[in-house]
Protein backbone atom coordinates (compact mmCIF):
# COMPACT_ATOMS: atom_id res chain seq x y z
CA UNK A 1 0.00 0.00 0.00
CA UNK A 2 1.37 3.43 -0.95
CA UNK A 3 0.24 6.97 -0.40
CA UNK A 4 -0.14 9.58 -3.08
CA UNK A 5 2.70 12.00 -3.83
CA UNK A 6 2.87 14.90 -1.36
CA UNK A 7 2.01 17.48 -3.99
CA UNK A 8 -1.18 15.58 -4.77
CA UNK A 9 -2.22 14.90 -1.20
CA UNK A 10 -1.90 18.56 -0.25
CA UNK A 11 -4.79 19.25 -2.60
CA UNK A 12 -6.75 16.20 -1.46
CA UNK A 13 -6.53 16.60 2.31
CA UNK A 14 -7.99 19.56 4.19
CA UNK A 15 -5.29 19.66 6.86
CA UNK A 16 -6.96 22.50 8.73
CA UNK A 17 -10.06 20.34 9.13
CA UNK A 18 -7.97 17.42 10.41
CA UNK A 19 -6.34 19.71 12.98
CA UNK A 20 -9.69 21.12 14.06
CA UNK A 21 -11.15 17.67 14.65
CA UNK A 22 -8.07 16.62 16.65
CA UNK A 23 -8.13 19.73 18.84
CA UNK A 24 -11.84 19.25 19.54
CA UNK A 25 -11.20 15.60 20.39
CA UNK A 26 -8.48 16.52 22.88
CA UNK A 27 -10.74 19.13 24.49
CA UNK A 28 -13.40 16.47 25.09
CA UNK A 29 -10.78 14.05 26.42
CA UNK A 30 -9.80 16.67 28.98
CA UNK A 31 -13.42 17.12 30.06
CA UNK A 32 -13.91 13.37 30.26
CA UNK A 33 -10.77 12.81 32.34
CA UNK A 34 -11.73 15.58 34.77
CA UNK A 35 -15.19 14.04 35.13
CA UNK A 36 -13.58 10.64 35.74
CA UNK A 37 -11.37 12.17 38.44
CA UNK A 38 -14.47 13.61 40.09
CA UNK A 39 -15.96 10.11 40.30
CA UNK A 40 -12.70 8.64 41.63
CA UNK A 41 -12.39 11.32 44.32
CA UNK A 42 -16.00 10.79 45.38
CA UNK A 43 -15.35 7.11 46.08
CA UNK A 44 -12.47 7.88 48.48
CA UNK A 45 -14.34 10.79 50.13
CA UNK A 46 -11.97 13.42 48.72
CA UNK A 47 -14.56 15.13 46.51
CA UNK A 48 -13.76 18.89 46.65
CA UNK A 49 -17.15 19.79 45.11
CA UNK A 50 -19.41 18.03 47.60
CA UNK A 51 -22.90 19.51 47.87
CA UNK A 52 -22.99 21.08 44.39
CA UNK A 53 -25.88 19.39 42.59
CA UNK A 54 -24.87 20.27 39.02
CA UNK A 55 -21.34 18.97 39.68
CA UNK A 56 -22.49 15.75 41.34
CA UNK A 57 -20.50 12.66 40.31
CA UNK A 58 -23.69 10.86 39.28
CA UNK A 59 -24.28 13.38 36.49
CA UNK A 60 -20.65 13.69 35.47
CA UNK A 61 -20.16 9.94 35.28
CA UNK A 62 -22.42 10.00 32.20
CA UNK A 63 -20.52 13.03 30.87
CA UNK A 64 -17.32 11.00 31.38
CA UNK A 65 -18.47 8.15 29.14
CA UNK A 66 -20.27 10.26 26.54
CA UNK A 67 -17.41 12.74 26.16
CA UNK A 68 -15.06 9.86 25.39
CA UNK A 69 -17.35 7.99 23.00
CA UNK A 70 -18.95 10.85 21.09
CA UNK A 71 -16.53 13.67 21.87
CA UNK A 72 -13.01 12.26 21.79
CA UNK A 73 -13.30 9.06 19.78
CA UNK A 74 -15.79 10.32 17.18
CA UNK A 75 -13.93 13.59 16.54
CA UNK A 76 -10.52 11.93 16.44
CA UNK A 77 -11.77 9.24 14.06
CA UNK A 78 -13.34 11.85 11.77
CA UNK A 79 -10.09 13.80 11.70
CA UNK A 80 -8.07 10.69 10.86
CA UNK A 81 -10.59 9.66 8.19
CA UNK A 82 -10.23 13.06 6.52
CA UNK A 83 -6.51 12.30 6.28
CA UNK A 84 -6.65 8.63 5.25
CA UNK A 85 -9.58 8.29 2.85
CA UNK A 86 -8.48 10.96 0.32
CA UNK A 87 -4.99 9.45 0.30
CA UNK A 88 -6.28 5.92 -0.20
CA UNK A 89 -8.77 6.83 -2.92
CA UNK A 90 -6.81 9.73 -4.49
CA UNK A 91 -10.08 11.67 -4.37
CA UNK A 92 -11.29 14.36 -1.96
CA UNK A 93 -14.38 13.88 0.17
CA UNK A 94 -17.68 14.66 -1.48
CA UNK A 95 -17.76 18.28 -0.27
CA UNK A 96 -15.44 20.08 2.14
CA UNK A 97 -18.23 22.48 3.05
CA UNK A 98 -20.25 19.45 4.14
CA UNK A 99 -17.26 18.31 6.21
CA UNK A 100 -17.21 21.61 8.06
CA UNK A 101 -20.97 21.53 8.52
CA UNK A 102 -20.69 18.02 9.99
CA UNK A 103 -17.97 19.22 12.34
CA UNK A 104 -20.09 22.08 13.69
CA UNK A 105 -23.25 19.97 13.85
CA UNK A 106 -21.49 17.17 15.72
CA UNK A 107 -20.17 19.57 18.35
CA UNK A 108 -23.74 20.80 18.85
CA UNK A 109 -24.85 17.17 19.34
CA UNK A 110 -22.09 16.42 21.88
CA UNK A 111 -22.46 19.66 23.84
CA UNK A 112 -26.26 19.42 23.86
CA UNK A 113 -25.97 15.88 25.20
CA UNK A 114 -23.69 17.08 28.00
CA UNK A 115 -26.06 19.94 28.79
CA UNK A 116 -29.01 17.55 28.80
CA UNK A 117 -27.23 15.22 31.21
CA UNK A 118 -26.12 17.94 33.61
CA UNK A 119 -28.90 20.54 33.34
CA UNK A 120 -31.85 18.82 31.68
CA UNK A 121 -33.74 17.27 34.61
CA UNK A 122 -33.19 20.31 36.84
CA UNK A 123 -34.21 22.93 34.28
CA UNK A 124 -37.21 20.99 33.06
CA UNK A 125 -38.51 20.21 36.53
CA UNK A 126 -38.19 23.82 37.72
CA UNK A 127 -39.63 25.53 34.65
CA UNK A 128 -43.38 25.17 33.87
CA UNK A 129 -42.76 26.03 30.21
CA UNK A 130 -40.06 23.40 29.76
CA UNK A 131 -41.99 20.84 31.81
CA UNK A 132 -44.81 21.04 29.26
CA UNK A 133 -42.55 19.92 26.40
CA UNK A 134 -43.56 16.56 24.86
CA UNK A 135 -39.98 15.30 25.13
CA UNK A 136 -37.36 15.14 27.86
CA UNK A 137 -34.39 17.51 27.94
CA UNK A 138 -32.58 15.08 30.22
CA UNK A 139 -30.73 11.87 29.54
CA UNK A 140 -32.37 8.69 28.30
CA UNK A 141 -32.21 5.62 30.49
CA UNK A 142 -29.99 3.76 28.01
CA UNK A 143 -26.35 3.06 28.81
CA UNK A 144 -24.06 4.79 26.27
CA UNK A 145 -27.25 6.19 24.76
CA UNK A 146 -27.99 8.88 27.33
CA UNK A 147 -28.42 11.47 24.58
CA UNK A 148 -31.73 13.34 25.09
CA UNK A 149 -34.52 12.15 22.83
CA UNK A 150 -34.62 15.38 20.82
CA UNK A 151 -30.92 14.97 19.94
CA UNK A 152 -31.25 11.44 18.56
CA UNK A 153 -32.76 12.34 15.14
CA UNK A 154 -30.10 15.04 14.69
CA UNK A 155 -27.30 12.65 15.57
CA UNK A 156 -28.66 10.01 13.20
CA UNK A 157 -28.88 12.57 10.38
CA UNK A 158 -25.27 13.53 11.11
CA UNK A 159 -24.13 9.92 10.85
CA UNK A 160 -25.90 9.64 7.50
CA UNK A 161 -24.12 12.75 6.21
CA UNK A 162 -20.78 11.34 7.38
CA UNK A 163 -21.43 8.15 5.43
CA UNK A 164 -22.40 10.05 2.28
CA UNK A 165 -19.39 12.39 2.50
CA UNK A 166 -16.84 9.58 2.85
CA UNK A 167 -18.49 6.92 0.72
CA UNK A 168 -18.52 9.18 -2.36
CA UNK A 169 -14.75 8.92 -3.04
CA UNK A 170 -14.66 5.25 -2.02
CA UNK A 171 -17.43 4.26 -4.45
CA UNK A 172 -15.58 5.97 -7.30
CA UNK A 173 -12.38 4.07 -6.58
CA UNK A 174 -11.70 1.14 -8.92
CA UNK A 175 -11.18 -2.18 -7.14
CA UNK A 176 -9.82 -4.18 -5.60
CA UNK A 177 -10.11 -2.05 -2.46
CA UNK A 178 -7.55 -2.20 0.32
CA UNK A 179 -8.87 -3.79 3.53
CA UNK A 180 -8.80 -0.43 5.34
CA UNK A 181 -11.60 0.79 3.07
CA UNK A 182 -13.56 -2.41 3.76
CA UNK A 183 -13.50 -1.58 7.47
CA UNK A 184 -14.43 2.06 6.86
CA UNK A 185 -17.39 1.25 4.62
CA UNK A 186 -18.70 -1.30 7.11
CA UNK A 187 -18.34 1.18 9.97
CA UNK A 188 -20.38 3.85 8.16
CA UNK A 189 -23.27 1.41 7.67
CA UNK A 190 -23.01 -0.36 11.03
CA UNK A 191 -22.74 2.82 13.10
CA UNK A 192 -25.88 4.30 11.56
CA UNK A 193 -27.88 1.12 12.18
CA UNK A 194 -26.46 0.57 15.67
CA UNK A 195 -27.27 4.11 16.81
CA UNK A 196 -30.81 3.86 15.45
CA UNK A 197 -31.34 0.49 17.13
CA UNK A 198 -30.03 1.51 20.55
CA UNK A 199 -31.59 4.95 20.81
CA UNK A 200 -35.01 4.45 19.24
CA UNK A 201 -36.17 0.87 19.83
CA UNK A 202 -35.82 0.75 23.66
CA UNK A 203 -37.21 4.28 23.92
CA UNK A 204 -40.29 3.93 21.75
CA UNK A 205 -40.99 0.33 20.72
CA UNK A 206 -39.74 -2.18 23.28
CA UNK A 207 -40.01 -2.80 27.00
CA UNK A 208 -38.86 -5.28 29.61
CA UNK A 209 -36.41 -7.99 28.63
CA UNK A 210 -36.78 -7.13 24.94
CA UNK A 211 -35.56 -3.59 25.59
CA UNK A 212 -32.77 -4.99 27.78
CA UNK A 213 -31.62 -7.37 25.06
CA UNK A 214 -31.53 -4.60 22.45
CA UNK A 215 -29.74 -2.26 24.89
CA UNK A 216 -27.14 -4.96 25.44
CA UNK A 217 -26.63 -5.28 21.70
CA UNK A 218 -26.31 -1.50 21.43
CA UNK A 219 -23.76 -1.19 24.25
CA UNK A 220 -21.47 -3.76 22.72
CA UNK A 221 -22.07 -2.98 19.06
CA UNK A 222 -21.17 0.65 19.68
CA UNK A 223 -17.67 -0.62 20.50
CA UNK A 224 -17.52 -3.46 17.98
CA UNK A 225 -19.29 -1.95 14.98
CA UNK A 226 -18.33 1.73 15.37
CA UNK A 227 -15.02 1.97 17.26
CA UNK A 228 -13.41 -1.35 16.29
CA UNK A 229 -13.68 -1.21 12.48
CA UNK A 230 -12.51 2.41 12.39
CA UNK A 231 -9.65 1.66 14.80
CA UNK A 232 -8.44 -1.47 13.00
CA UNK A 233 -8.96 0.17 9.61
CA UNK A 234 -6.66 3.02 10.60
CA UNK A 235 -4.08 0.55 11.90
CA UNK A 236 -4.11 -1.27 8.55
CA UNK A 237 -3.39 2.13 6.99
CA UNK A 238 -0.78 3.66 9.29
CA UNK A 239 1.27 0.63 10.38
CA UNK A 240 2.46 -0.37 6.88
CA UNK A 241 3.28 3.27 6.09
CA UNK A 242 5.40 3.76 9.20
CA UNK A 243 7.12 0.36 8.92
CA UNK A 244 7.50 0.78 5.14
CA UNK A 245 6.46 -2.81 4.50
CA UNK A 246 3.18 -4.54 3.56
CA UNK A 247 0.99 -6.43 6.00
CA UNK A 248 2.25 -9.90 6.80
CA UNK A 249 -0.88 -11.66 5.51
CA UNK A 250 -3.64 -10.25 3.35
CA UNK A 251 -5.62 -13.45 3.96
CA UNK A 252 -5.61 -12.95 7.74
CA UNK A 253 -6.79 -9.37 7.25
CA UNK A 254 -9.85 -10.73 5.45
CA UNK A 255 -10.43 -13.35 8.17
CA UNK A 256 -10.42 -10.55 10.73
CA UNK A 257 -12.90 -8.45 8.78
CA UNK A 258 -15.42 -11.18 8.04
CA UNK A 259 -15.07 -12.69 11.51
CA UNK A 260 -15.90 -9.32 13.03
CA UNK A 261 -18.89 -8.90 10.70
CA UNK A 262 -20.26 -12.37 11.46
CA UNK A 263 -19.69 -12.82 15.20
CA UNK A 264 -19.63 -9.37 16.79
CA UNK A 265 -23.31 -8.36 16.32
CA UNK A 266 -24.31 -11.40 18.40
CA UNK A 267 -22.20 -10.52 21.47
CA UNK A 268 -24.15 -7.84 23.27
CA UNK A 269 -26.43 -9.92 25.47
CA UNK A 270 -23.40 -11.14 27.44
CA UNK A 271 -23.82 -7.82 29.31
CA UNK A 272 -27.04 -9.23 30.77
CA UNK A 273 -26.20 -12.75 31.88
CA UNK A 274 -28.30 -14.15 34.73
CA UNK A 275 -31.26 -11.98 33.70
CA UNK A 276 -34.77 -12.98 32.49
CA UNK A 277 -33.52 -12.74 28.88
CA UNK A 278 -33.97 -16.28 27.43
CA UNK A 279 -31.00 -18.53 28.16
CA UNK A 280 -30.53 -19.60 24.53
CA UNK A 281 -29.76 -15.95 23.72
CA UNK A 282 -27.32 -15.74 26.63
CA UNK A 283 -25.59 -18.94 25.53
CA UNK A 284 -25.42 -17.69 21.95
CA UNK A 285 -23.79 -14.46 23.13
CA UNK A 286 -21.21 -16.43 25.15
CA UNK A 287 -20.26 -18.64 22.20
CA UNK A 288 -20.08 -15.77 19.72
CA UNK A 289 -17.98 -13.70 22.15
CA UNK A 290 -15.40 -16.45 22.52
CA UNK A 291 -15.44 -16.89 18.74
CA UNK A 292 -14.77 -13.21 18.10
CA UNK A 293 -11.83 -13.28 20.51
CA UNK A 294 -10.32 -16.03 18.36
CA UNK A 295 -10.88 -13.85 15.29
CA UNK A 296 -9.21 -10.87 16.96
CA UNK A 297 -6.25 -13.12 17.78
CA UNK A 298 -5.67 -13.63 14.05
CA UNK A 299 -5.63 -9.84 13.57
CA UNK A 300 -3.09 -9.37 16.36
CA UNK A 301 -0.94 -12.18 14.91
CA UNK A 302 -1.06 -10.43 11.54
CA UNK A 303 0.24 -7.16 12.97
CA UNK A 304 2.99 -8.79 15.01
CA UNK A 305 3.95 -10.80 11.94
CA UNK A 306 4.24 -7.50 10.10
CA UNK A 307 6.65 -5.97 12.62
CA UNK A 308 8.72 -9.18 12.78
CA UNK A 309 12.25 -8.22 11.80
CA UNK A 310 11.56 -4.53 12.41
CA UNK A 311 11.17 -4.68 16.17
CA UNK A 312 13.56 -1.79 16.76
CA UNK A 313 10.84 0.49 15.36
CA UNK A 314 9.07 0.17 18.72
CA UNK A 315 12.05 1.99 20.26
CA UNK A 316 12.80 4.50 17.52
CA UNK A 317 9.32 5.23 16.16
CA UNK A 318 7.00 6.62 18.82
CA UNK A 319 3.70 6.29 16.89
CA UNK A 320 4.51 2.62 16.26
CA UNK A 321 5.08 2.20 19.99
CA UNK A 322 1.65 3.73 20.69
CA UNK A 323 0.06 1.39 18.12
CA UNK A 324 1.64 -1.82 19.35
CA UNK A 325 1.12 -0.98 23.01
CA UNK A 326 -2.56 -0.67 22.14
CA UNK A 327 -2.43 -4.06 20.44
CA UNK A 328 -0.93 -5.66 23.55
CA UNK A 329 -3.70 -4.14 25.64
CA UNK A 330 -6.15 -5.42 23.02
CA UNK A 331 -4.85 -8.97 23.48
CA UNK A 332 -5.30 -8.65 27.25
CA UNK A 333 -8.79 -7.22 26.75
CA UNK A 334 -9.80 -10.14 24.56
CA UNK A 335 -8.44 -12.67 27.05
CA UNK A 336 -10.55 -10.97 29.71
CA UNK A 337 -13.60 -11.09 27.43
CA UNK A 338 -13.27 -14.81 26.83
CA UNK A 339 -13.18 -15.37 30.60
CA UNK A 340 -15.71 -12.86 31.89
CA UNK A 341 -18.40 -13.78 29.40
CA UNK A 342 -18.73 -17.30 30.82
CA UNK A 343 -21.50 -17.88 33.32
CA UNK A 344 -19.06 -19.23 35.93
CA UNK A 345 -16.76 -16.21 35.85
CA UNK A 346 -19.63 -13.74 35.46
CA UNK A 347 -21.11 -14.96 38.75
CA UNK A 348 -17.94 -13.68 40.46
CA UNK A 349 -17.26 -10.34 38.78
CA UNK A 350 -20.76 -9.13 37.83
CA UNK A 351 -21.38 -5.54 39.03
CA UNK A 352 -17.78 -5.31 40.28
CA UNK A 353 -14.96 -2.91 39.37
CA UNK A 354 -13.52 -5.62 37.12
CA UNK A 355 -15.98 -4.36 34.50
CA UNK A 356 -14.81 -0.76 35.00
CA UNK A 357 -11.18 -1.81 34.57
CA UNK A 358 -12.07 -3.77 31.44
CA UNK A 359 -13.82 -0.73 29.95
CA UNK A 360 -10.82 1.53 30.62
CA UNK A 361 -8.47 -1.08 29.19
CA UNK A 362 -10.26 -1.17 25.85
CA UNK A 363 -11.38 2.46 25.48
CA UNK A 364 -8.16 4.15 26.64
CA UNK A 365 -5.63 1.32 26.50
CA UNK A 366 -6.51 0.38 22.93
CA UNK A 367 -8.41 2.91 20.87
CA UNK A 368 -7.28 6.09 22.62
CA UNK A 369 -3.70 4.83 22.45
CA UNK A 370 -4.06 4.30 18.71
CA UNK A 371 -5.57 7.74 18.17
CA UNK A 372 -2.95 9.47 20.31
CA UNK A 373 -0.30 7.65 18.26
CA UNK A 374 -1.93 8.89 15.06
CA UNK A 375 -1.92 12.44 16.45
CA UNK A 376 1.73 12.08 17.45
CA UNK A 377 2.46 11.13 13.83
CA UNK A 378 0.27 13.71 12.08
CA UNK A 379 0.63 16.94 14.06
CA UNK A 380 4.29 17.47 13.02
CA UNK A 381 3.49 16.56 9.42
CA UNK A 382 0.63 18.98 9.20
CA UNK A 383 2.63 21.77 10.86
CA UNK A 384 5.77 20.73 8.89
CA UNK A 385 8.11 20.91 11.82
CA UNK A 386 9.60 18.70 14.53
CA UNK A 387 8.00 18.20 17.89
CA UNK A 388 9.10 20.92 20.28
CA UNK A 389 10.27 18.32 22.78
CA UNK A 390 10.91 14.65 22.19
CA UNK A 391 11.19 14.21 25.96
CA UNK A 392 7.64 15.50 26.43
CA UNK A 393 6.49 13.01 23.77
CA UNK A 394 8.12 10.24 25.80
CA UNK A 395 6.58 11.48 29.06
CA UNK A 396 3.18 11.56 27.37
CA UNK A 397 3.55 7.96 26.28
CA UNK A 398 4.96 6.54 29.51
CA UNK A 399 2.58 8.35 31.88
CA UNK A 400 -0.37 7.28 29.74
CA UNK A 401 0.71 3.66 29.26
CA UNK A 402 1.92 3.00 32.82
CA UNK A 403 -0.96 4.91 34.39
CA UNK A 404 -3.48 2.92 32.37
CA UNK A 405 -1.74 -0.39 33.12
CA UNK A 406 -1.79 0.34 36.86
CA UNK A 407 -5.43 1.43 36.76
CA UNK A 408 -6.55 -1.63 34.79
CA UNK A 409 -4.64 -4.06 37.04
CA UNK A 410 -5.90 -2.29 40.16
CA UNK A 411 -9.56 -2.39 39.09
CA UNK A 412 -9.25 -5.99 37.91
CA UNK A 413 -7.92 -7.06 41.31
CA UNK A 414 -10.49 -5.12 43.31
CA UNK A 415 -13.22 -6.61 41.13
CA UNK A 416 -12.15 -10.11 42.14
CA UNK A 417 -11.97 -9.10 45.81
CA UNK A 418 -15.42 -7.52 45.62
CA UNK A 419 -16.85 -10.68 44.06
CA UNK A 420 -15.51 -12.82 46.87
CA UNK A 421 -16.70 -10.36 49.52
CA UNK A 422 -20.22 -10.55 48.13
CA UNK A 423 -20.12 -14.32 47.67
CA UNK A 424 -19.19 -14.72 51.35
CA UNK A 425 -22.40 -12.85 52.29
CA UNK A 426 -20.57 -10.39 54.53
CA UNK A 427 -22.16 -6.97 55.12
CA UNK A 428 -21.95 -4.59 52.17
CA UNK A 429 -19.77 -2.19 54.17
CA UNK A 430 -17.04 -4.81 54.38
CA UNK A 431 -16.65 -4.85 50.60
CA UNK A 432 -16.61 -1.03 50.52
CA UNK A 433 -13.90 -0.81 53.19
CA UNK A 434 -11.87 -3.44 51.36
CA UNK A 435 -12.19 -1.51 48.10
CA UNK A 436 -11.03 1.89 49.36
CA UNK A 437 -7.25 1.18 49.12
CA UNK A 438 -7.71 0.07 45.51
CA UNK A 439 -9.79 3.16 44.76
CA UNK A 440 -6.97 5.33 46.13
CA UNK A 441 -4.53 3.67 43.75
CA UNK A 442 -6.97 4.41 40.93
CA UNK A 443 -6.93 8.11 41.81
CA UNK A 444 -3.16 8.34 41.46
CA UNK A 445 -3.14 6.21 38.29
CA UNK A 446 -5.72 8.59 36.81
CA UNK A 447 -3.61 11.58 37.85
CA UNK A 448 -0.62 10.05 36.05
CA UNK A 449 -2.67 9.62 32.88
CA UNK A 450 -3.92 13.20 33.12
CA UNK A 451 -0.37 14.45 33.67
CA UNK A 452 0.60 12.67 30.45
CA UNK A 453 -2.09 14.57 28.57
CA UNK A 454 -0.87 17.86 30.07
CA UNK A 455 2.60 17.08 28.72
CA UNK A 456 1.02 16.49 25.32
CA UNK A 457 -0.97 19.73 25.42
CA UNK A 458 2.07 21.84 26.31
CA UNK A 459 4.11 20.11 23.64
CA UNK A 460 1.37 20.79 21.09
CA UNK A 461 1.23 24.47 21.97
CA UNK A 462 5.00 24.84 21.83
CA UNK A 463 5.21 22.89 18.55
CA UNK A 464 2.50 25.09 17.03
CA UNK A 465 4.50 28.19 17.99
CA UNK A 466 7.60 26.56 16.52
CA UNK A 467 5.70 25.82 13.30
CA UNK A 468 4.85 29.49 12.89
CA UNK A 469 8.54 30.31 12.94
CA UNK A 470 9.27 27.51 10.48
CA UNK A 471 6.54 28.77 8.15
CA UNK A 472 8.10 32.22 8.23
CA UNK A 473 11.51 30.87 7.23
CA UNK A 474 10.12 28.17 4.85
CA UNK A 475 12.48 25.53 6.21
CA UNK A 476 10.35 22.59 7.43
CA UNK A 477 11.98 19.75 9.35
CA UNK A 478 10.98 16.11 9.72
CA UNK A 479 9.35 14.96 12.92
CA UNK A 480 11.77 13.87 15.62
CA UNK A 481 9.05 11.73 17.19
CA UNK A 482 8.68 9.44 14.17
CA UNK A 483 12.13 9.58 12.61
CA UNK A 484 10.53 9.12 9.19
CA UNK A 485 10.99 11.16 6.01
CA UNK A 486 8.74 14.20 5.89
CA UNK A 487 7.09 13.05 2.68
CA UNK A 488 5.84 9.75 4.13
Amino acid sequence: MTEAKPATTERLVDERLVLTYFIAALAYMTISMLAGMLMALQLVHWNPLRGLELLSPGRWRMVHTNAIAYGFLANAFLGALHWAIPRLTLRPVLDRRLSWFIFVAWQVVVLSTAAGIVLGPTLQANSPGLAALPFSLGAQGVEWGETPTWIDPLALAGLLLVAVNFMAPIIKTPGPLYVTLWYFMAAFVWTFLTYAMGNFLPQYSLAGTSAGAVSGLFIHDLVGLFVTPLGWGLMYYFVPILLKKPMWSHGLSLVGFWGLAFFYPLNGIHHFLYTPIPMFLQHGAIISTIAVEMVVTTVIINFFGTIWGSGRAIVTNLPIRWFYTGMIFYAITCAQCALQTTLTFQALIHFSDWVVGHAHLVMFGVFSMWLLGIMTYLFPRIWRTSWYSQNLCEWHYWLSAVGLAVMALDLTLVGVFQGYYWASLQPWEVSVDGSVPFWMVRVFAGLAMFAGQLCFFYNLWATWRLSRGVAATSSPRPSVATRAPAGT
